[in-house]
């Protein structure tokens, strides 16, 4: 029933549309009234506003997988294969200190930085590096709007999008 045209541009906005709709069930129950309807309508209604948040975000770390490599996701690690083996590598989460997305040859990457001083690029269209939104979702003190908006097409060439908080040392 749709062009196909259509339906390819509106599949990224799936996951945004069904959060949407479920936030419309949930005023709906929520304008029946009662001292029943109202809690689990208010309910339904903010859970699903914050998926329909989250989902928008996420949209920005889809993109067509142009860019060499693969990106996997493996027991706290993230992985980039890359066709260069000299650009590949792992990196463990809990070992990351720093992100940033930067520009190079008009392509832009993630740097992950390790504490160790040890880097790796990760092109942001390469494959699976929409799951990288995920893995660095659990990093402490990471702000997801800050890393979405560092996504935007207009964003700066370099920027650091997250630091590892100084751990506390006993002394």
């Amino acid at each position: 029933m749709i062009r196909p045209e259509l339906a390819e541009k509106l599949r990224p906005w799936a996951e945004t549309g069904a959060a949407l709709a479920a936030t419309a069930f949930g005023l709906w129950v929520f304008s029946l009234g009662g001292w029943i309807l109202w809690p689990i309508g208010a309910a339904i209604a903010g859970a699903s506003a914050l998926w329909a948040l989250d989902a928008r975000r996420r949209m920005r770390f889809r993109h067509d997988t142009l860019g060499p490599g693969m990106v996997e996701l493996d027991e706290g690690a993230i992985r980039y294969l890359s066709p260069n083996r000299l650009l590949g590598g792992e990196i463990a989460l809990r070992e990351l200190a720093e992100i940033r997305l930067m520009r190079l040859n008009g392509r832009r990457h993630w740097r992950l930085k390790s504490s160790d001083g040890q880097a790796l690029l990760i092109p942001v269209d390469a494959a699976g590096a929409e799951y990288l939104a995920g893995a660095f979702s659990t990093l402490p003190g990471i702000e997801m709007g800050r890393l979405a908006s560092a996504l935007a097409p207009d964003a700066p060439t370099i920027q650091t999008v997250w630091t590892r908080p100084a751990r506390a040392r006993l002394t």
